[in-house]
């Protein structure tokens, strides 16, 4: 299973998956509020997984 970080929770948890849309879906997270990075590149929610992948969902902060 994919090793997955949430920034905005500050843990690391495993879900099976084969999308990160899949993940999101599974932590009930909306794409819209997170910058997704597999191995350290970006990617969008339709990029694929696998087991070996480290997927970081760092919290999009926006200011004024």
């Amino acid at each position: 299973m994919p090793k997955v970080f949430i920034e905005r929770e500050n843990k690391h948890v495993e879900v099976k998956a084969s999308t990160v849309k899949e993940i999101l879906i599974k932590l009930k997270i909306n794409p819209e509020v997170v910058i997704i990075s597999k191995n350290n590149e970006l990617v969008t929610e339709d990029a694929k997984v696998s087991e070996t992948d480290e997927i970081k969902l760092l919290s999009v902060i926006s200011g004024g």
